[in-house]
């Protein structure tokens, strides 16, 4: 499925130099008490969450992990509410005999509305007219209003321009439930004094639903629930699904399809260690036995202890949202390809490890592709490189440590996003030439901040949009091609990429070349172009 459709020429173009990504913002997926179902919201701090999805919950870990994100560096991230069963809360109007029944647009029992009816300013002999005020307050029978829609001068024929039944499809907050009267709805009136200033409430029939399957956080592309709600946002680094509870871990068919998303996003999932591995050694025969590998998902162990607010003490919680803000924290001091080795992943006061590994249980799991959380750095502890959970599954040994596979996704993703202009602007302008020219410029850049070691241009990237890959194309044709390839850590080897544009979206298909020449190319030098133009997913290996 095309990806970062919502990049417009707008925000890049021909005249734009590309920009890498922020490589720190995290994706997340899963139950709250409140917010918009199955639609990402970009949030900058856990004030934020309260004030969008309510805050902590005992029944689900997301507001914890979201917490825990922040409290270690994180900066922004993206939440993603999904719900099992939620029903909406209702609103009833009284008209004359009849009702105007209204539905909250967001699920649950936290959904706090209430609506006001007046005739104020509305024309002498037109008794179909109203007004609406609808308004989300922080509790019920409260006055502290945190969300006011007013639409005026609604009617209650269908044939009007301003028909209810039409014009409350744009609401935020409710949406009409059921047939329209056919007289419009009573002028509200305060209970107290009489005076029309009062508000009616929502009813109590919302339900928050029940406890979140695999197959809730899964979702369907097709309607973009569940994690494919994330096709809503332009791009994110880590993608993190905490547990489904406490004590319940995410299913394996989770774990699968996240991480084939990940990948097709050019993301990390981040993977919690199964609740069963309470030491190293529990890790280290669980984890031979466990069957998951992937070089788009990476794992730290052990689970941490962390103050639980609602509870009032100590508990034991699931890593990702503290690795997640760990990671983004990481990225700040130093850029993705400038950590070192010897870099231990440390947790912010607050937070600790739920058990000690020691260093040859360290290096054993790292062999594993699972790295140790630390609560304090250790001087003069040789610690292994991060990893992915790649093992012995990578497509490139490369792709076995985190910091080289944080990178290249990176690297990737933000050509894609700089060049997306390529399918929307035609001739007169030479797209090829244009296109190549940025992406040598970003790639001449981190080549020059020291991302490819000591390497020459020519050794350390090289880029084809020209008559090799969109020859046989009308001028006006949809798609737009790019091969990019940055130097491996081999010396003569590179990761080589097809990016496609198209107006719908963008894809990313790595591929594998065993030998490019890097002479010029006349448009009938098709020998290897037929085959990029197939689909390349898996690579395929090209003469």
């Amino acid at each position: 499925m095309p990806m970062n459709s919502g990049l417009t020429a707008h925000e890049h173009g021909p005249d734009q130099s590309i920009a890498r990504l922020d490589v720190a913002r995290a994706a997340f997926v899963g139950r709250t008490l409140r917010g918009p179902q199955d639609r990402p919201v970009v949030i900058k701090s856990f004030q934020d969450f309260q004030a969008v999805f309510g805050g902590l919950w005992q029944p689900s870990l997301l507001g914890y992990a979201v917490e825990q994100f922040f409290d270690n560096g994180g900066r922004e991230a993206a939440v993603v509410r999904v719900a099992n069963g939620a029903r909406c809360a209702s609103l009833t109007l009284p008209a004359g005999a009849q009702v105007l029944e209204l539905q909250a647009r967001r699920p649950g029992t936290r959904e706090f509305l209430r609506a006001c009816v007046d005739y104020d300013n509305l024309p002498d002999g037109a008794p179909e007219y109203f007004n609406l005020t609808v308004q989300r307050v922080r509790a019920q029978a409260t006055e502290r209003v945190e969300d006011q829609e007013i639409f005026r001068g609604l009617s209650v024929r269908p044939e009007s321009r301003r028909y209810a039944g039409k014009a409350l499809r744009a609401s935020h907050l409710i949406r009409v439930h059921g047939p329209v009267p056919a007289t419009r709805p009573d002028r509200t009136l305060d209970p107290a004094t009489g005076v029309a200033t009062g508000y009616l409430h929502s009813n109590s029939d919302g339900d928050d639903g029940a406890p979140l399957t695999d197959y809730d956080l899964i979702g369907r592309p097709s309607d973009r629930t569940g994690l494919f709600a994330l096709d809503r946002l332009d791009h994110f680094s880590f993608l993190a699904i905490p547990p489904i509870s406490r004590e319940r871990d995410l299913g394996f068919s989770t774990l699968l399809v996240a991480a084939r998303y990940c990948r097709r996003r050019q993301a990390l999932l981040l993977v919690d260690p199964p609740h069963a591995w309470s030491t190293a050694d529990e890790a280290l025969r669980g984890a031979r036995e466990w069957g998951f590998a992937s070089e788009d998902a990476c794992m730290f162990f052990p689970r941490i202890l962390a103050h639980d607010k609602l509870r009032g003490r100590f508990e034991s919680f699931a890593p990702c949202g503290a690795v997640a803000g760990m990671l983004a924290r990481a990225e700040v001091v130093a850029p993705a390809w400038a950590t070192g080795a010897g870099e231990a992943p440390v947790l912010r006061p607050g937070l600790r490890p739920t058990c000690i590994v020691s260093p040859d249980r360290r290096a054993k799991l790292a062999a594993l592709g699972i790295n140790t959380l630390q609560g304090v750095r250790l001087p003069g502890v040789d610690t292994p490189a991060a990893r992915t959970l790649a093992v012995n599954s990578a497509g490139t040994p490369d792709w076995k440590f985190l910091a080289t596979r944080r990178f290249a996704l990176n690297l990737v993703a933000s050509i894609s996003a700089g060049t997306r202009w390529a399918s929307q602007l035609r001739p007169p302008i030479d797209v090829g030439a244009v296109v190549e020219a940025q992406v040598r410029a970003f790639l001449e850049r981190l080549r020059e901040s020291g991302c490819f070691a000591d390497r020459l241009a020519e050794d350390a990237y090289y880029v084809v949009c020209d008559g090799r890959l969109n020859a046989r194309q009308a001028p006006d044709a949809d798609t737009f091609h790019l091969l990019v390839g940055f130097a491996a850590e081999r010396p003569g080897e590179f990761h080589s990429y097809r990016i496609s544009h198209t107006p719908a979206g963008s894809e990313i298909h790595p591929v594998t070349l065993n030998r490019l020449s890097r002479q010029p190319c006349s448009p009938d030098d098709t020998q290897w172009v037929d085959r990029l133009a197939r689909d390349l997913d898996p690579p395929s290996a090209l003469p």
